[in-house]
């Protein structure tokens, strides 16, 4: 890893980050090491978990995005049965990504660092009645209250999660949505060409069809086009997924796939966390003059 490769600004390519619940912890310590090295970007943008990578970006604060994925998403205030049990979801998404994010509690955010910064970025949800595609971006960002809202919708996964609402509608994840999970559409939507891409799945991996399609439309029979999303979601997915290996052929992007990814997206082992934390640390480290080189190409 060079040191001649700090302070790069790359105003032309977007950061684009997938969401993967804690398998996040992996691209976590690619995002804390662009941050602690000042690299800059035109755009960022994510979905689900992404969505957290996306605002801890733009808030400056490399130790928040660690302890978001690993020491944080381990904590039994986050999560676990007992939650599920007392009605706040397996992942308690109201704790998670709205309480603990205000002044004096247990994972504050920086807002004010937040809108100082310019670069413009998506975050992503799915309308649970109407199955549409939402971004939100700077212009939907009134309070702190506004983006922690915004990005806990991004982040909702059905049946496990306690479904916002946002100005009074529904949302779930932003995986479901048309992108299947990596929001590269939105970056090229705002006009980009040359995207840095952070995946939480390896390189081969291909995501099979819905096993039981019957009994996801009976689970979410109140939601029933949130159902269609999640079987639609491994066609839509997969298509994201040639698009990205297509402009890497071109020269237009550069994908960071994990070389093995060792935990699911309900992780919760302490250990299992850091462990993949370091995992993704460590291919940042071997990758990062690969990357500064496409950046500043």
């Amino acid at each position: 890893m060079s040191d001649l490769f700090s302070d790069l600004t790359a105003p032309d390519v977007a950061l684009v980050c997938e969401g993967g619940g804690t398998r996040n912890s992996f691209t976590a310590a690619a995002v804390h090491e662009l941050m602690t090295h000042d690299i800059r970007f035109g755009w960022i943008g994510g979905v689900s978990a992404g969505a957290s990578h996306t605002v801890n970006y733009l808030s400056h604060d490399p130790a928040r995005t660690r302890e978001s994925f690993v020491e944080f998403s381990a904590s039994p205030a986050s999560g676990g049965v007992g939650s599920l049990i007392r009605g706040d979801g397996y992942f308690n998404a109201e704790y998670i990504y709205e309480t603990a994010g205000l002044p004096g509690n247990d994972l504050p955010f920086d807002f004010d660092a937040f809108t100082a910064d310019p670069t413009p970025f998506r975050i992503g949800a799915t309308h649970a009645l109407t199955g549409e595609t939402v971004t939100w971006g700077r212009e939907d960002i009134t309070t702190l209250e506004s983006l922690l809202k915004r990005v806990r919708a991004s982040s909702t996964l059905p049946v496990i999660m306690n479904m916002p609402e946002v100005d009074g509608e529904p949302y779930v994840d932003g995986a479901l949505g048309d992108n299947g999970g990596i929001p590269v559409d939105a970056a090229e939507a705002d006009g980009f060409e040359r995207f840095l891409v952070l995946c939480t799945r390896p390189r081969d991996y291909v995501r099979p069809e819905v096993k039981h399609p019957a009994a996801v439309r009976r689970l979410l029979s109140r939601y029933p086009t949130v159902a269609e999303r999640i079987i639609a979601r491994p066609t839509r997915y997969n298509r994201t997924k040639r698009r990205l290996l297509e402009l890497e052929k071109q020269g237009r992007a550069y994908l960071f796939f994990p070389d093995q990814m060792r935990i699911n997206n309900t992780e919760r082992n302490p250990d299992k966390l850091k462990a993949a934390y370091y995992d993704g640390l460590v291919q940042t480290q071997h990758e990062w003059d690969r990357w500064m080189e496409f950046l500043a190409g």
